[in-house]
């Protein structure tokens, strides 16, 4: 299960301290109250360092009783496969600067959740732009804060709808307002509608567990919840899962799989390399009825959320290992990756004090993109409306964590440029656009869907 906001504070705060001191240039102010971290931080102890090379000769064959691999007919689609014409895109504008911290009567940093006016005031974007308080998930009754979000898609009826921690999806409406659409689940944490249908695709949980956890895709139709299929691999330090769901061009699902460890390690506090599962660290391409399963890239730590852009290319954000104060090796950037289909983007294979080495022959994909250490990319879309100009195909990701580079919405274009787009959030999660081109961003700590549009 996902940790909790308020409770990881103290936590955080050490670590932080820690982090600043390791990653020179970082700066600014001390960091906000925790928020639960995709890659947290535990306590270290020393590990001995590997003397040998791991095997890690990924299975052929899928786990037993699951579906097939997809046939050769339908082949893999290519990073050029729906090439547009190269768009233009707008200058960056200045980084938006995170707003100071202020106390309320709920907290000693944010607004109140349901201070529409403070949030509104607090939320900045640039020049053009606006952001609104579009929606608030409360928590049922009787409990003491909001629903912590974890996943937000656009449906076929223009809709938005929101996953919770709390295993529950809502339908929210053009004026905020929700109706319960599914509940039951455990952890849910990527969504998708499939085009053309009202079919709802779900990663979920099955087995909650650190070790010899469990997941599966379920579909949501006609009010009724079924398993798709089941046997992923899940849930490292209650983070690591299937997350992020897509239908690509080929009309086949893309679920990003975390892998079931820090660095490959076996969980038995020896540090010994463990044999990949053949379906953990990464990019899986399914049918949409689920009988046809295959690896489509590997490598990814923690996919939080992957996005397909109109050039027919695949993005990923990815989470980078925790590192280890203890043995000198701190902890390295996260990343957005732009996926090759059958490439290597890294997991298992680091070069760091306590990990594994890159084995011979093994080639890795360069990365595109990284983050300050820790930042916790998580939602991620490629931006191709036409209401914010120049962004087409602009990827926008949330960075998570609470730390003073992160809590806010990036802006990366394909030539590799950079900039902040939005900041002043508690804990943005996810993000998604609507027919129009609204930028929704949903915050995992407070239950805030803030709508972001352009003006001018």
């Amino acid at each position: 299960m996902l940790f909790n906001y308020f409770t990881l504070r103290r936590r955080l705060l050490l670590v932080s301290v820690m982090i600043l001191l390791l990653a020179a240039g970082c700066g600014g102010e001390a960091a906000p109250a925790a928020v639960s971290q995709a890659t947290p931080f535990p306590t270290m102890t020393p590990r001995p360092t590997a003397t040998r090379q791991p095997t890690y000769a990924p299975p052929t064959e899928p786990p037993p009783g699951q579906p097939t691999s997809v046939p050769t007919s339908t082949p893999l689609p290519t990073p050029t496969q729906t090439p547009g014409p190269t768009p233009t895109y707008a200058p960056h504008a200045p980084d938006v600067e995170q707003p100071p911290y202020a106390e309320s009567a709920c907290s000693d940093r944010f607004p109140c959740n349901d201070d529409v006016a403070a949030w509104e005031a607090r939320i900045q974007v640039p020049p053009g732009f606006r952001a609104e308080y579009f929606a608030f998930i409360p928590a049922p009754e009787g409990a003491p804060r909001a629903q912590e979000l974890t996943a937000i898609t656009v449906g076929p009826d223009g809709l938005l709808y929101v996953a919770t921690r709390r295993g529950n999806i809502y339908q929210v409406d053009a004026d905020g307002q929700l109706t319960l659409y599914a509940e039951g689940f455990t952890v849910p944490t990527g969504m998708a509608f499939q085009p053309g249908t009202q079919r709802l695709y779900v990663s979920n949980r099955v087995r909650d567990a650190n070790v010899d956890g469990e997941a599966q895709i379920s579909i949501v139709e006609n009010g009724q919840i079924s398993s798709l299929f089941a046997g992923l691999p899940c849930c490292y330090v209650g983070m690591h899962g299937p997350n992020g769901i897509v239908f690509g061009p080929d009309g086949y699902g893309y679920v990003g799989v975390g892998g079931r460890a820090d660095h490959g390690e076996i969980l038995d506090g020896s540090n010994r390399p463990d044999t990949l599962h053949p379906w953990e660290a990464a990019i899986l391409r399914f049918s949409p009825d689920g009988q046809e399963i295959e690896v489509y890239a590997r490598g990814f730590r923690n996919p939080y959320d992957i996005a397909w852009d109109s050039q027919g290319r695949l993005w990923a954000s990815d989470n980078g290992r925790d590192g280890n104060p203890a043995l000198g090796d701190a902890p390295p950037p996260d990343e957005l990756k732009l996926v090759t289909p059958g490439g290597e983007h890294g997991y298992p294979y680091y070069e760091c004090p306590g990990c594994f080495g890159i084995p011979e022959g093994v080639e890795l994909i360069e990365l595109f993109y990284l983050f300050e250490p820790h930042a916790v990319p998580t939602g991620t879309v490629a931006y191709q409306a036409a209401q914010f100009p120049g962004y087409h195909d602009s990827i926008l990701v949330t960075l998570w964590t609470a730390l003073p580079f992160a809590s806010r919405v990036m802006r990366i274009t394909p030539d590799g440029q950079a900039s902040t787009f939005a900041t002043g959030f508690a804990a943005p999660i996810d993000l998604e656009v609507d027919a129009a081109g609204n930028l929704y961003v949903a915050d995992y700590a407070t239950g805030i869907i803030f709508k972001i549009s352009y003006t001018q």
